[in-house]
This record gives structure tokens, C-alpha cells and sequence, in this order.
């Protein structure tokens, strides 16, 4: 499945786009959404007949103003309510509509066909005047490949499929990649990466892509937790239902990973990803053990559950080795972080104010929403347990986002961006069916220009 627009054509079916039946469309046209009762809701369709009885127009609804609020890419939930075809927008859009428009058909347009017959391909539409083409189809295809990923069962995504996929976008692009594997991790000196995936089969290991020559130097770092058990602290199923997607971190970070390099932005980037299975046996790492991690700080481990961490943790420490202008790390980290924003808004933390501002502004303009959580420091004292430097699960249950957070900052030397999503839409929205989903990469990928002064 590609994520393209279609080649312009003098015979596509015009779309118009309306929020009341009242919209400045044909007066044939506006008769018949009348007498069908088409009054512009938003995500509503209506397709137009000719003298002919042929498809001469559709009509596709985005609602006022409270509707708009409450949702985006109404105009791309058409694409897979149209009858098949060629269309092309006929309304006057600003940039900034008409992008958010042909973004949201693209990516209403996916679906994840690998276990089962593809249901039918939705319409397609010629990209509006106004947008650059393939910057959108950039960012659409790495949103496919975030959600591909995710959806993946573990059965066909375990670390080695991963580093499979980092390998195929590395030669997508011309990157380098160097991959270190099971106990080499140990002689490397990745001890938390080894701990958290040595009770799996599948062995645990370090992906590091490296792409560009010249700019800034940004650092992605993706947690890729392929499947979470909960380890010897293990997850109720009621828990554990979802842990496929435990390694949505990476996921994303892979998806912007993308973006980026396809787009040609001017930086220098890194991409790092532990990926391991946290499984149960024999050799698994214990609550109450205490881990060495890479940087030398050390660990009492009161949860095997809360091992996301633990693994970004030693991947964290290496990417400050660089002193890159800006670390970002991703991951499905905590429950905590969910309960507090939901499945649709991406939690991030920063001490940076003007980046969370421009992060902020960019999340806006390109209809993908984040909020601000802080790294508190008054709760510093909660991760430290008194036998280690560091406590992996602090009891009472408070803060849980920002705790983790905290953690991960002590492993960092250099601009930090920490993003705790979700990774999931439990529900289909437009453009966004039901499934794996990517959070904050499009924000990241508008703002990185702000941000890194490009």
C-alpha cells in the first residue's frame, strides 16, 4: 500500500467542501443535498448525479465550528466513504486547510491488510493547489510505516523483525546502521538492554542508524519493547492484550525517522533503538535486584513491569556520549500518562520553554495535539530509593508520567524532548482507524526547524 496522490486527470469528479447545505456549490447540486437532506455534518457525503444519472459532483461536510473543534480531517474520512474514483478538491482552500485535507485522505486511506483479504481500495484524490505534494506523502508514508508496525502481532515483530524493518528504511535512504545482539550487549556495556530481554529467546539488541553530514545533530531514541509480559511482576491479560504495541516508540521514531530523511531536512541524525522482549524464565531479572547501568548510575528494580525505562535508559546514556543538539526519546512508557490525557493527546515533558512553545504552535498547525506535562523536581526524591542512585517503580501510585520521566532525564547530558504516548486509537476516527496510530511525529517533524534553528 502507498501513500500517493493521483495523477491529475480532466476527468476526476469535482469535491466540493461544505459546512451547510447553503455553501456556495451549484444551485442543481444544492437542490438535491436539500431534498436529500444533506445539511454539511461533519465527515458527511453526498454524491451528486448528472443529466446523465452519472457521478457529476460529491459533497463532503466538515461541520461549524464546534464540530471542527471536537475533531480534524473531516475531509479525509470521504475518501473511504466515496464511491471508487478520481477526485479533486473544487473549493478555494487556505495552505493551511488544504494541506490538513489531502494529509487526512491519504491517511484515511490505509489500511492493514497482512492477515486477511484488503478491504476496498478508497477513492482517490488529486492533490489541491496549495500543498507540496511530496512532502505530504512524506509524512503520510511514514505514518503508514508507524502504524504497520505497531499492528504487527509479536509473533511476526520480535527484535530481530524490527531490526529487519531499521535495516530496509536505512537502505531506503542510504543510512548506516550497526546493530549489537544478545550478550555482546554486555561487552558493549548496554547491562540494562541485556537484563530486561535475556529471559526471551529472542535476542535482545541495540539498533543505531546514523544519516547526514552536515547540520545540527538530533538524536531519536524509540523504546522498542516488542512485547511486554510484565516480566516476573506479570501483567493481568487484561493488561496484556495491548503489548504489541509496547515497541510504539519506535514505531514512531522509525515513521520520523522517515519523514526526515525523505524530506531531506539538513541534520545530522541518530536513531536509536533497544528492542527486546521482556518475557519470563529462569534468568529473568528479580524485583529487588539492582542493576549497573551504562552511564554508572545504579538501579534497585521494585517492578520488572516498568523495564521501558530501564532499556531507553542505557540508550539514552549513549546518545549523550555525542553531545547532540537535541535528544528526543518516544515511548508507550506509562499508564499514568494515559489516564491523565487519554488515547489522543501526546504527553510531552521539557525544561525548555520556548520548545514546548514551538512545539506547541507546530502541534496546532498540523492538527496532530500535544500537551506539556512537567518535569517536576520537587518529585526527584520519589526515585530515589535509598539503597540504589535510582528506583525503577516508586511506590504510592503518584505522578507515575512524571516520575519516569524524571528517571530518564538522569541519564541525559543535552537538550532533552521526552514524549510518553499511547500509540493506539481504540476507537476509528477520521483518518485514524482503530489500531496502532503515531503521536507527536508530525508536531515534532513541523517544529525541528524552529527548534534546531535549520
Amino acid at each position: 500500500m502507498t501513500a500517493t496522490f493521483a495523477d491529475p486527470t480532466d476527468s476526476a469528479i469535482a469535491l466540493h467542501i461544505v459546512s451547510d447545505a447553503a455553501d456556495d456549490i451549484p444551485e442543481a447540486a444544492r437542490a438535491w443535498a436539500q431534498a436529500n437532506g444533506f445539511d454539511g455534518a461533519a465527515g458527511s457525503t453526498l454524491c451528486v448525479p448528472g443529466p446523465d444519472g452519472a457521478l457529476a459532483m460529491a459533497l463532503v461536510g466538515i461541520g461549524g465550528e464546534t464540530a471542527r473543534k471536537r475533531d480534524r480531517f473531516h475531509v479525509g474520512a470521504a475518501a473511504r466513504k466515496l464511491p471508487q474514483g478520481t477526485y479533486a478538491i473544487a473549493t478555494d482552500l487556505p495552505s493551511d486547510a488544504a494541506e490538513e485535507a489531502a494529509l487526512g485522505w491519504l491517511l484515511a486511506s490505509y489500511g492493514y491488510n497482512r492477515y486477511r483479504k484488503p478491504a476496498r481500495p478508497a477513492a482517490q484524490l488529486i492533490a489541491p493547489d496549495g500543498i507540496d505534494p511530496a512532502r505530504v506523502e512524506a509524512i503520510a508514508a511514514g505514518e503508514y510505516l508507524t502504524r504497520d508496525l505497531i499492528n504487527t502481532p509479536a509473533s511476526d515483530m520480535g527484535p530481530e523483525e524490527l531490526e529487519a524493518e531499521a535495516r530496509r528504511l536505512a537502505d531506503t535512504h542510504g543510512a548506516k546502521i550497526t546493530v549489537t545482539t544478545g550478550d555482546d550487549l554486555l561487552s558493549a556495556n548496554f547491562p540494562m538492554i541485556h537484563a530486561v530481554g535475556r529471559a526471551s529467546d529472542r535476542a535482545p539488541r541495540l539498533i543505531d542508524l546514523r544519516w547526514g553530514d552536515e547540520g545540527p545533530a538530533l538524536t531519536l531514541v524509540g523504546k522498542g519493547v516488542c512485547f511486554d509480559t510484565g516480566g516476573l511482576n506479570i501483567k493481568p491479560g487484561s493488561s496484556m492484550g495491548l503489548m504489541k504495541k509496547d515497541m510504539g516508540g519506535a514505531a514512531t521514531t522509525l515513521g520520523l525517522a522517515h519523514m526526515i530523511m525523505a524530506l531531506d531536512l539538513p541534520v545530522r541524525l541518530r536513531l536509536l533503538i533497544p528492542a527486546v522482549e521482556n518475557s519470563i524464565s529462569g534468568n529473568a531479572f528479580r524485583p529487588q535486584d539492582i542493576l549497573v547501568s551504562r552511564k554508572g548510575l545504579t538501579v534497585e528494580i521494585n517492578n520488572t513491569d516498568a523495564e521501558g525505562r530501564l532499556v531507553l535508559a542505557d540508550a539514552l546514556a549513549l546518545a549523550s556520549e555525542d553531545a547532540p543538539d537535541l535528544i528526543v526519546s518516544m515511548a508507550t512508557l506509562t499508564g499514568a500518562a494515559r489516564v491523565a490525557l487519554g488515547p489522543d493527546l501526546s504527553p510531552f515533558f521539557t525544561d525548555d520553554d520556548a520548545t514546548a512553545q514551538m512545539l506547541t504552535e507546530a502541534a496546532a498547525r498540523v492538527a496532530d495535539p500535544v500537551w506539556r506535562l512537567p518535569f517536576h523536581d520537587p518529585y526527584e526524591t520519589m526515585i530515589e530509593p535509598g539503597v540504589a542512585d535510582l528506583d525503577n517503580a516508586p511506590s504510592g501510585g503518584m505522578a507515575g508520567a512524571t516520575t519516569a520521566a524524571l528517571f530518564l532525564r538522569r541519564f541525559v547530558e543535552a537538550p532533552y524532548l521526552h514524549f510518553d504516548i499511547y500509540g493506539w486509537n481504540p476507537s476509528a476516527k477520521p483518518a485514524r482507524p482503530k489500531g496502532g496510530v503515531g503521536m507527536g511525529a508530525r508536531a515534532l517533524l513541523d517544529a525541528l526547524p524552529r527548534i534546531l534553528s535549520l
